[in-house]
């Protein structure tokens, strides 16, 4: 756990808007060096400005988080800037919906570029350098945290391809938690759940590659995006409460991270159809109208 930020390092994917925006502002409060990295240039530019006008050390990259030969060039440029980051927070992330059988492969291969081979190059780079710096300081303590969703822990309807990366995630930050603690007591791990919170995820197809163009949506995919959108929009927790949450859970080494604890209820009823061997529960079942808006419109001609 990480005690005191002052002087250490933060990596921050994702930093140009959502979660990761907020976490590098409460970085620069706490007297943190931040590496900032994004997609959209006009934003990690407007970040960056805003965090060295708040007097903090900053490295800005762009980066596609799904690239392993950008990624590593990043761990290389971290590493001769500040040195081992204390902190990494692979938090960079897309959303796409629509039946899970009529997402393209040029679909999938969005989505789980960046939601898992990003985290993955994240812990694959920046965990060994962490572990050297541990080694050569018995006092030294880092941290991961990964941006998983509460899709990474049930399996909403319409938006499979969204659920498959993130449970991808937590999986894999659960393995890494415990991974860690078989070779190190100064790293620890944290997996970030949020529900829904406006971050600008539900218009990340304004970053998506020219070569892993969409193809023409879907009606699934319309109601989908419609769905998401206005979830999103009426949600009443803040980015900026969330990433005081990550700061909070990173001092308190607590691996499970949620911005809203309420719905963690839907998560005990598919751990007790899963216990049970019950065919999975309605989705919907505590706001039917919902789901029969779904059905029909899906249904309709």
């Amino acid at each position: 756990m990480i005690q005191d930020f002052k002087g250490k390092t933060a990596v921050l994917t994702g930093a140009g808007s959502g979660f990761g925006l907020e976490c590098a502002r409460i970085g620069a409060k706490l007297g943190m060096n931040l590496v900032l990295v994004d997609v959209q240039q006009d934003a990690l530019d407007k970040a960056a400005a805003e965090m060295q006008a708040a007097g903090a050390p900053v490295l800005a990259r762009k980066v596609d988080v799904a690239s392993a030969e950008q990624m590593e060039a990043l761990a290389a440029a971290v590493k001769q800037r500040f040195g081992a980051p204390h902190l990494v927070f692979n938090n960079a992330g897309v959303g796409a919906g629509g039946l899970v059988w009529e997402n393209s492969v040029q679909d999938w291969e969005w989505v789980l570029g960046v939601n898992v081979w990003g985290v993955v190059h994240g812990v694959r780079l920046f965990t060994p350098m962490m572990l050297e710096a541990a080694q050569q300081d018995p006092a030294w303590q880092g941290h991961i945290v990964n941006t998983a969703s509460m899709a990474g822990l049930l399996a909403p309807p319409n938006m499979g391809i969204y659920n498959v990366s993130k449970h991808a995630v937590v999986s894999l930050s659960e393995t890494l938690y415990q991974d860690l603690s078989l070779v190190t007591d100064q790293i620890g791990a944290s997996v970030l759940c949020p529900f829904f919170v406006a971050t600008g995820i539900s218009q990340s197809h304004r970053n998506r590659p020219g070569e892993l163009a969409a193809g023409k949506p879907t009606k699934s995919q319309m109601i989908g995006q419609a769905m998401s959108d206005k979830a999103v929009s009426s949600g009443k927790v803040t980015a900026a409460d969330v990433a005081q949450k990550v700061f909070d859970a990173v001092a308190a080494n607590q691996f499970y991270i949620y911005s809203h604890p309420k719905a963690i209820q839907s998560v005990q009823t598919r751990l007790e159809d899963i216990m049970l061997a019950r065919n999975p529960t309605d989705p919907f079942a505590d706001k039917p109208e919902l789901g029969a808006q779904l059905k029909a419109a899906l249904r309709a001609a």
